[in-house]
């Protein structure tokens, strides 16, 4: 009849890595044979035996423009010539390919390839969004939506906003996508972002009827995730243009649109199983109908959400009513709204007192969605939402089946529960509270808490550990490629978008964008090849499983050592401590709400901003000895024998450094009785109990990655140690370069003050840590050498176990108008030189370090999450610990010594507890160097108080040496 073809993408890659055709006529291969012909070399044919086809011919080629292997196998059957041909690094997913299209079924097999990202579905999702003609890709971006993959689904209309202002997809579509991806955001908590995209979908000017129904059921949503309920009442009492009322017809003819048409082409079978669309489309009546119904839905749990489950009950029957009258009810996509409307009935007949027919409805939902969308966070949300109905009626057992379910699916599936925080929190409730009978329960618990988001930091670290395990050959240089090259397609793919999205098209911007498609085109080439010729190396292809058992965690530890992990769920926190031969979990007894005030406070007598001027006021001795009982009273009389703690934050922690939380009352009330005379030194804390006097910290931010970074192969760096710092001032050159940036930064002045780079750090500290780090063994650079550039184009900078930067962190936003980047403040270089080592900058570093420090204001913060996509990096963002903590992990620093507010210069505290981590010797580790520099801190009148020597925090392993011989 005509030619069918498919594309093999991949995750990894930004570009298809094989295809699959199927030709007619005698010709077939002869014309394949001429479309290749500029791209690879081949062989003469011979054959090989594949599963369920027996022998077939094959091809074995080159490309013509990189040493990577191209394979080619044929298969004819009847009248059709079957083909599957990629990268040889590819090729178990040619041959699966090939099988599966023969069949036109699924079929069984096994795919292994070269892996160098970690569970990062949305990366998949943006290349297939790329490769899916536009409305297979608007199809599967609300296919992504229906099963709760939000994230995802934003990315599917995200590419197809960027193709329809290239002009390669519908424009009239433009809106649609816009809110879409506003609805995405808001459903991931980006209310912000979700309010922007909403305003300039709205200057779009639209009377479809579709269109503007869309437009009124998405903010209401939008209102509704905020909480703001009278405002989404609002917005879906908007009036909108009446439409015909669609007359259910089964068996009614349907007119063949575009995307039956591509399901035809494509082999309806296979895409069907294959989640590519519906096999049937709707006429724009038929669609607007049933997101009617939605609306009748979303008001339905308004009502309901505002105590009224009577009319919200109503409201929910005629939506049902309206949805299922459409196609006599058989229409696939509304098994999602459907789903939700029996799951919002179940609620509001619970809040009747009905609780057996709530159960119902609910139980009802949940086996709708298993039918469409198995193994889903849609499902999953059901199931939680299940769970949580039983347990609040005293179904505790059933609860728990459910729950596990649950939490076993997104552990097997490698998808964190985003979003059902809420929902899971009476899970680890009755876990709690059954551990005591019941102390096994903690493996459950720590298995809970393994599928919960955490910041982006962590998937940094578990890609340099596999980076790192390959040492230092062709593999790990082949997996550090890959990875630069996602960056390289990524910063392209934002600037491309940059570039289409200009108001004013001139010559100069259609040169840049075809220069941009170019660049990406190159890119996307090189990392496939890159791809293919890493799965020559048997360890990238075996996936790193996202959880890790509370067993194999407990393993990891040593003797004297504990893991202590917070964790802030729905209203709730938990605890959880862990030794190698003990484990225990409680709840604590704070909301993340009083989290947030504790950490608030007690960090406003550290140091505080006020009107651009730091003061320190009297620490909260009291509040810290408060706060460390609230988060270790079940384990207090433990942690006397632990002399490494390694403690994973979560929430509002994530901004304290806990070695300053108070650990017995005699403290608090010596300190209390000291201070009652007049002239007493409220600033004196000398003898206090500190948590970390006796004990080294380390900041883990998951268990993985603490596995991670304590199993990472050691430096192999030949010197100890390179400090940069002590920057030049402006001067006349300089200040042209200050200058040359302003152009840079658009309509608003986003740089920062020239007074910054005049009041550089002395170069003390460095001079000093050299000399200890040893003479012959360490480099320093200073003044004008330390540029921006200057660290970038070094190529030795892997030759050092020990990087070392003591100047300016430059991490908030120069002004509220601008983006935050963090950067480390350099001096000016040559051309290309705007005296920031910024975020992006730091990512594409290329070192070999056992430990970076940071000496440095602020820099455990965060990046946002559009710094960090600017990055080319595209998970995380917007946590603590995400800005240049990450971008040194990133750049190979296997842990790095971080500071949580500015680094006091007052009685050289920073100087003397850096220079101290050098002075513990040789024997000592990266924790047990910074506890006894810090101890020194504490023991000094004039230093004493937390602001001077508590700042800094080990991310990563500090049971490591600090110094090794070399």
């Amino acid at each position: 009849m005509f030619d069918r073809s498919w594309a093999i993408v991949c995750r990894d890659a930004a570009q298809p890595v094989g295809k699959l055709r199927a030709l007619r006529g005698d010709n077939a291969e002869a014309r394949l044979a001429a479309a290749r012909s500029g791209e690879v070399d081949c062989s003469a044919d011979s054959t090989e035996a594949i599963e369920d086809l027996g022998n077939v011919a094959v091809k074995h080629c080159k490309l013509k423009t990189a040493a990577v292997g191209y394979r080619v196998y044929s298969y004819r059957k009847g009248p059709v010539l079957w083909v599957a041909e990629g990268l040889d690094g590819y090729d178990s997913a040619l041959k699966l390919g090939l099988r599966t299209v023969v069949a036109d079924r699924i079929v069984a097999g096994k795919v292994t390839l070269a892996t160098t990202s970690v569970d990062d579905p949305v990366a998949f999702a943006r290349v297939q969004a790329g490769t899916l003609d536009p409305d297979q890709a608007l199809a599967e971006g609300y296919r992504r939506n229906n099963s709760g993959d939000y994230a995802e689904a934003a990315e599917f209309f995200d590419t197809l906003e960027n193709r329809a202002a290239k002009g390669t997809a519908e424009a009239d579509h433009a809106g649609e996508y816009l809110i879409n991806r506003a609805l995405q955001k808001s459903n991931l908590g980006d209310f912000a972002e979700a309010d922007a995209l909403f305003t300039q979908a709205n200057l779009i000017p639209t009377n479809d009827a579709v269109q503007v129904r869309l437009r009124r059921n998405f903010e209401a949503l939008h209102q509704l995730n905020q909480q703001h309920y009278d405002a989404a009442l609002n917005v879906l009492d908007r009036p909108v243009a009446p439409i015909e009322r669609v007359i259910g017809q089964p068996g009614s003819a349907i007119e063949i649109g575009a995307q039956v048409a591509a399901e035809i082409n494509a082999g309806v079978p296979v895409a069907q199983r294959l989640g590519a669309t519906d096999s049937t489309t709707l006429t724009p009546d038929e669609r607007a109908q049933i997101i009617d119904a939605q609306a009748l839905q979303i008001r339905g749990t308004l009502l309901r959400l505002q105590g009224k489950p009577v009319e919200a009950r109503a409201a929910l029957d005629a939506a049902m009513a309206q949805a299922v009258v459409v196609r006599a009810g058989r229409v696939l996509s509304i098994t999602r709204l459907r789903s939700q409307i029996l799951a919002e009935s179940g609620l509001a007949l619970e809040a009747s007192g009905n609780v057996s027919g709530g159960e119902g409805k609910m139980r009802a939902a949940l086996a709708l969605l298993e039918t469409r969308y198995p193994l889903t966070v849609a499902v999953n949300g059901a199931r939680a939402r299940l769970a949580a109905y039983l347990a609040r009626h005293g179904q505790v057992t059933a609860a728990m089946a459910q729950f596990r379910t649950v939490v076993q699916t997104a552990a097997d599936t490698h998808t964190p529960v985003t979003g059902l925080g809420n929902l899971l929190s009476p899970y680890f409730q009755l876990l709690v509270d059954q551990m005591p009978a019941n102390p096994a329960l903690v493996t459950d618990f720590f298995l809970a808490t393994q599928t919960l988001v955490r910041p982006g930091v962590a998937d940094t670290q578990a890609i340099l550990s596999r980076e790192l395990s390959e040492g230092t050959g062709d593999g790990s240089r082949l997996f550090r490629q890959a990875r630069t090259l996602d960056r390289d397609i990524e910063r392209s793919r934002i600037e491309l978008a940059n570039l289409v999205a200009t108001t004013n098209r001139t010559t100069d911007v259609d040169t840049a964008i075809a220069a941009t498609n170019a660049n990406l085109a190159q890119y996307g080439a090189e990392q496939v090849a890159t791809q293919a010729q890493l799965a020559s190396y048997p360890q990238y292809r075996a996936l790193t499983p996202s959880v890790l058992t509370l067993p194999e965690l407990q393993t990891t530890l040593r003797s004297g050592e504990a893991y202590y992990k917070v964790t802030a769920v729905g209203r709730s926190v938990y605890g959880l401590y862990a030794t190698n031969d003990h484990a225990t979990a409680w709840r604590v007894p704070l909301s993340p709400d009083d989290l947030d005030t504790a950490v608030d406070n007690l960090r406003d007598t550290i140091v505080k901003d006020e009107g651009g001027q730091l003061n320190t006021y009297p620490f909260d001795i009291d509040g810290a000895h408060r706060l460390y009982v609230a988060l270790f009273g079940p384990v207090a009389d433990r942690m006397a024998s632990i002399r490494h703690l390694i403690f994973e934050p979560d929430g509002a922690l994530l901004r304290l450094p806990i070695n300053l939380l108070v650990t017995d009352q005699a403290s608090v009330d010596r300190y209390t009785a000291r201070t009652r005379t007049p002239d007493a030194d409220q600033f004196d804390f000398r003898g206090t109990a500190w948590l970390g006097r006796n004990a080294a910290i380390s900041t883990a931010v998951a268990a993985r990655a603490f596995r991670d970074a304590r199993g990472a192969p050691a430096s192999v760096a030949k010197l100890q140690y390179l400090g940069f710092g002590q920057n030049a001032p402006i001067n006349d050159t300089s200040r042209s370069a200050y200058l040359r940036s302003a152009s840079e930064t658009g309509a608003i002045d986003c740089r920062w003050p020239i007074s910054e780079w005049n009041k550089p750090i002395a170069d003390t500290e460095l001079r000093e840590a050299s000399a200890l780090a040893g003479a012959n063994q360490s480099s320093i650079v200073i003044g004008n050498a330390f540029t921006d550039t200057a660290v970038m184009a070094r190529k030795d900078l892997s030759d050092y176990r020990i990087l070392h930067f003591a100047t300016h962190g430059l991490v908030t936003a120069p002004r509220p108008e601008c983006p935050a980047r963090p950067a480390l403040l350099t001096s000016f270089g040559g051309a290309g030189s705007d005296g920031l080592l910024s975020f992006r900058e730091i990512y594409d570093l290329k070192i070999d370090a056992d430990l970076v420090i940071l000496s440095a204001c602020d820099t455990a913060g965060k990046a946002t999450i559009a710094a960090t996509r600017e990055a080319g990096v595209t998970t995380g963002g917007g946590n603590a610990l995400d800005g240049l903590v990450r971008a040194f992990i990133g750049a190979g620093g296997r842990s790095v010594l971080a500071s949580h507010w500015p680094a006091p210069d007052d009685f050289n505290a920073t100087e003397t507890l850096i220079v101290g981590l050098f002075q513990g010797g040789q024997n000592a580790t990266v924790g047990e160097a910074l506890e006894a520099a810090e101890r020194k801190l504490m023991d000094d009148v004039k230093t004493s108080h937390p602001y001077y020597w508590s700042g800094f925090a080990i991310v990563g392993d500090g049971g490591q040496r600090l110094i090794t011989a070399r």
